[in-house]
């Protein structure tokens, strides 16, 4: 479970990220995180991670206060967590088997174990079949998947994903969220989106941000800015 009370980003300059933010979101849910560009949605994301913490408020994550000066196990915390970014952040060095593999090798699972692993993650993005394939062989489509199979390859429970379809086309858009919706009701899901066609489809709770306050969060909700 996932808790953000009273919480609030601000930056040297004086302007809000957040401002007084909370919400709960139950382990499982699916949430789509909605609003103009600077409205606090990348920020959420960052403080879930700890890339950042809170000028203020609190941020708690399976009850363990991750917003705390005192936390010292960051490193655990990520490994509960899957990221897909707009951009992809693939190593263009190593293929898609070892893209992928990568988190369970620095985690030191054994061998057996992170070649079944792998492959069962590149199975459900549908990429099985390029596993010794190099990312500048592949679309932007197909790298995308390539960010989704390292982000859930470890069974990790959260996954977040920032504007994931930001960089690609209609169609290829909406094969990336049927992956999504694969893994609905397994994961705990945050994506910040500005695809208003997407959000209004999945009819999801949609958490909308503007100028780093909640303004709406319905539970079957639609874009609305």
């Amino acid at each position: 479970m996932i808790i953000f009370d009273k919480v609030t980003k601000k930056f040297p300059l004086g302007n809000f990220a957040l401002n007084d933010v909370s919400f709960e979101i139950e382990n499982n849910d699916f949430v789509f995180l909605v609003g103009p560009s600077g409205a606090g949605k990348t920020t959420i994301i960052k403080l879930i991670i700890r890339e950042i913490i809170p000028s203020s408020g609190t941020v708690i994550i399976d009850d363990f206060d991750i917003s705390s000066s005192s936390f010292k196990n960051t490193s655990q915390l990520r490994q509960k967590i899957g990221v897909v970014f707009q951009d992809f952040k693939i190593l263009f060095d190593k293929n898609v088997f070892e893209n992928v593999a990568l988190s369970c090798q620095i985690k030191k699972i054994k061998t057996s174990e992170i070649k079944e692993k792998v492959k069962k993650a590149l199975d459900l993005v549908g990429l099985l079949k390029k596993e010794k394939v190099f990312p500048i062989q592949l679309s932007a489509g197909e790298l995308q998947r390539v960010a989704i199979a390292r982000a859930i390859v470890d069974d990790r429970k959260y996954l977040l994903a920032d504007e994931p379809t930001g960089n690609l086309d209609p169609k290829t858009s909406w094969e990336i969220m049927k992956i999504f919706k694969k893994l609905e009701g397994k994961k705990t899901i945050i994506i910040a989106t500005h695809n208003n066609d997407i959000v209004n489809s999945f009819q999801k709770r949609v958490i909308t941000l503007k100028e780093g306050k909640i303004i709406k969060d319905q539970r079957k909700g639609s874009y609305q800015i």
